[in-house]
């Protein structure tokens, strides 16, 4: 009997511990995962404004923390374009909230040199989250960058690509007169020649639903900052 007690404590005692270490190294991974995906969505931020890793810095986490928090700042927005005074994006509470909007603001040598915006929609096989990155007069591309989706590599997962990414930067989001018109990804190619060009951009070969759900999804997004990219156009006489 006092073999079977010893063997039952012991086990139990055990069975404790390594509960504890297991409890222990579960929330220790899972700080460590928040802190990855933040890093991640930072760097993904910087990418769309046109940052990007070199050789010679190549970008660790400190290193993509020190950049962002020395070019850029961020502010809280409602449906009427206005700022929000004292809300930052990480206070929002989407649930409660859905009239708030985060802005993050690229600042070279005093001067704002673009914005970028969160963007997110369904593709073919996934939703597709990423940034929208603006010129500094509220009506030009300056880049884009996807940092989650699960699209099929080689096919509609080339959303992810530089080559792809490449084809917004310059382009126009709103025509001649001021209107909103987004960006159009063309099945087959842009035409060059067409006036439309200025809002087109080349399609991926074989994802059509994907260059589809991105075409709707980040037209919505424009809308919902529409009214405070119009105010900087109209700041600008544009």
């Amino acid at each position: 009997m006092r073999s079977n007690a010893y063997t039952l404590i012991f086990t139990s005692i055990v069975t404790i511990v390594l509960g504890f270490l297991l409890s222990m190294a579960v929330t220790i991974l899972k700080e460590q995962q928040v802190l990855n995906i933040e890093i991640d969505i930072k760097k993904n931020i910087l990418l769309s404004l046109d940052f990007a890793p070199s050789e010679e810095n190549p970008w660790t986490p400190e290193r993509v923390q020190a950049i962002f928090e020395e070019y850029i700042s961020s502010l809280v927005i409602n449906a009427k374009g206005e700022s929000i005074e004292g809300k930052k994006p990480e206070d929002i509470n989407p649930d409660v909230e859905g009239d708030f909007h985060p802005i993050y603001i690229k600042t070279m040598g005093g001067k704002i040199d673009g914005y970028t915006i969160p963007i997110s929609g369904k593709g073919l096989w996934s939703t597709l989250y990423g940034y929208f990155a603006v010129e500094s007069d509220g009506m030009t591309v300056k880049g884009i960058t996807f940092y989650k989706h699960g699209e099929t590599a080689g096919l509609g997962g080339e959303v992810e690509k530089p080559w792809f990414q490449n084809n917004f930067k310059g382009k126009k989001f709103v025509d001649n007169d001021g209107n909103l018109v987004g960006i159009q990804t063309m099945k087959g190619g842009v035409d060059d020649t067409s006036p439309e060009a200025y809002h087109q951009v080349d399609g991926i070969s074989g994802a059509t639903m994907t260059g589809k759900g991105l075409n709707i999804f980040l037209m919505n997004d424009l809308k919902t900052y529409e009214s405070f990219f119009h105010r900087i156009r109209e700041s600008k006489g544009k």
